[in-house]
């Protein structure tokens, strides 16, 4: 057989499509290019995504805002005081954008004004929190990113 360019070329592309399989293969079978998304229930949280708009506007709306402290004991969030603490329903979810694994949910159950999380929760680095809750049939929902 003769070696000129058309060879060449039907050579070169060949080698060049089984590379690119190669690649294709390897990323859809390999466990470490596997990622998650952020929530496992992305499009029926989108649905609900004007109730969170909502929620959000009446958090911003507040003269007070939420703050956040770190103590030896963990996360210290403290709500405005003009929340009574009874009248408060609610969820907060923190979750780890790295790390599926690590995510939890801690019931609103504030002591006067403030809700600890537990540091035996959080490891350092960076988390998302969700913060939900109704109060006097109003919604509300703060959401921040921040490190440990």
């Amino acid at each position: 057989m003769k070696w000129n360019w058309g060879t060449g070329l039907v050579v070169a592309m060949a080698l060049f499509m089984g590379f690119i399989l190669y690649l294709v293969i390897t990323m859809s079978t390999d466990s470490k290019f596997d990622y998650d998304l952020v929530t496992e229930e992305y499009y029926a949280k989108e649905v609900v995504y004007q109730k969170e708009i909502d929620a959000e506007t009446n958090t911003n709306s507040l003269k007070e805002k939420i703050v956040f402290e770190s103590s030896e004991d963990g996360l210290k969030l403290i709500f405005p005081e003009t929340f009574e603490a009874s009248k408060m329903k609610g969820n907060v979810y923190l979750y780890r954008p790295s790390n599926q694994v690590l995510d939890f949910n801690v019931p609103l159950e504030l002591e006067g004004s403030v809700l600890l999380v537990n540091h035996k929760n959080l490891i350092d680095g960076r988390w998302n929190i969700i913060i939900d809750w109704e109060y006097e049939g109003t919604p509300y929902m703060y959401k921040k990113s921040f490190t440990y």
